[in-house]
């Protein structure tokens, strides 16, 4: 009887180094691969380039490979126990590095099993990294940068977005990244704001700028990323079915839309002027006519209700929400200028109950003192930070300014500068 061999992996960039691997753990016995979910992968990674069915495919013709099994997280202990190999193989550059507490808990399984572990040599020449640093360079299409924020609501508890105005903002978001305890953090996705849209031309932020207008600025943005975008389209305005049509041509993922009526004025400067909430069935017509003007099943249209702010309570928010999903929205944010967050807590709480599938969208700008975990506990799906990267770019041009005004000379603003070169080296093709 031949051996039982595992072996975990993503399975999104296959190169000799893992061919090599296959075939040493195919010279053991019957190969067993666990292909990690996006699931497993977006909890500590970004969310792989081909789906789940699309790497399935693939391993499963590689020579070798015996069969292939979903492997729902990112330890590879919970499989090892239900299917006790006899050996499970791994790349030896484990031994150090993010995944070595890994590979102490596989040590110890197995050894609990009463298997082995095999680490094969790294093959040298072969950086994933590098490869992978390769293909993002070469940038996205829209038809996938569109399908990508479903398969992170499908993989993520908490999909992370953030504000971007500009081709530098996005770039900032595409690549930033951060090591912790639980994986990597970085933003999923981000967000294109008619508030920081006119705010950063100079402008107020009326409902005045039209889509094409806009989407000059967001084609800066589309150019240097390959992240999924969601659009603020305002209250949707007059032509919203042509509105979905060209953000979906154009590869945006979603667009949310508002349920106030009249001139825009922004929530935050309060409930007395122009706070008039759109008729539930004029709006629910809107939403109608956007899902039926769209051509693939991946776009959304997420229904943003102002009735919190135009100082209604939850009930009445919650009636609206059900009227919108039915009508085909895609999703609901809520928003709110109460600092407590209760509200949004109570809302989340309500409609989660209902609905335990259709997406949450908060923007937790004045109740900022709660974590993601705290509001994914509360039914959350997506978090977008709405305006920080312009708010934030404000004070740090007006103090450099003022040093050199002050200063005749800007050697004292070389310390909150960023040097040249490394804005250069952030831009693709700039070094």
């Amino acid at each position: 009887m031949k051996k039982a061999v595992y072996l975990g992996m993503r399975g999104d960039i296959i190169h000799p180094g893992i061919i090599n691997i296959i075939r040493e753990g195919a010279k053991l016995g019957e190969l067993t691969v666990g292909l990690l979910t996006d699931s497993a992968i977006a909890s500590h990674k970004r969310l792989p380039y081909l789906t789940y069915q699309q790497r399935k495919d693939v391993i499963e013709n590689i020579k070798g490979v015996t069969q292939v099994i979903p492997q729902e997280e990112w330890s590879y202990v919970h499989n090892l126990r239900k299917l006790k190999p006899d050996y499970i193989i791994h790349g030896d550059d484990w031994k150090s590095g993010p995944l070595q507490r890994e590979r102490d808990e596989v040590f110890a399984a197995m050894k609990e099993l009463g298997g082995e572990v095999i680490e094969i040599p790294y093959t040298s020449g072969v950086n994933s990294s590098s490869i992978n640093e390769a293909i993002r360079s070469i940038g996205t299409t829209p038809d996938i940068r569109l399908k990508t924020l479903r398969r992170l609501l499908d993989a993520k508890r908490i999909v992370r977005i953030m504000e971007a105005h500009s081709g530098l903002s996005g770039l900032i978001i595409e690549n930033l990244e951060i090591e912790k305890e639980d994986g990597l953090h970085s933003f999923d996705g981000m967000w294109s704001s008619s508030l920081t849209d006119s705010t950063s031309k100079g402008k107020p932020d009326i409902e005045a700028v039209d889509l094409t207008t806009r989407l000059q600025d967001l084609t800066n943005i589309l150019e240097c990323t390959t992240k999924p975008i969601i659009f603020d389209g305002d209250t949707g305005g007059h032509h919203f079915a042509f509105t979905v049509k060209t953000l979906e041509r154009n590869g945006i993922s979603a667009v949310i839309i508002e349920d106030k009526t009249g001139q825009k004025r922004n929530s935050l400067f309060g409930t007395e002027v122009n706070q008039e909430l759109a008729a539930i069935p004029d709006f629910c017509d809107k939403i109608k006519a956007g899902k039926q003007a769209q051509v693939t099943k991946e776009f959304m249209i997420i229904a943003r209700l102002e009735s919190l702010i135009a100082g209604f309570p939850v009930p009445h928010a919650l009636e609206r929400a059900r009227a919108y999903v039915e009508a085909g929205a895609d999703g609901v944010m809520i928003h709110s200028k109460e600092k407590s967050g209760e509200d949004i807590k109570e809302f989340c709480s309500l409609f989660r109950a209902e609905y335990p599938h259709v997406p949450i969208v908060l923007v937790p700008t004045t109740y900022n003192q709660f974590v993601e975990k705290e509001l994914a506990e509360w039914g959350a799906n997506i978090i977008i930070y709405a305006n920080h990267m312009l708010r934030s770019a404000y004070p740090a041009m007006f103090n450099t300014a003022k040093m050199i005004l002050e200063n005749e000379r800007s050697l004292e603003a070389d310390k909150v500068c960023m040097p040249i070169k490394q804005i250069l080296e952030l831009i693709p093709g700039g070094k």
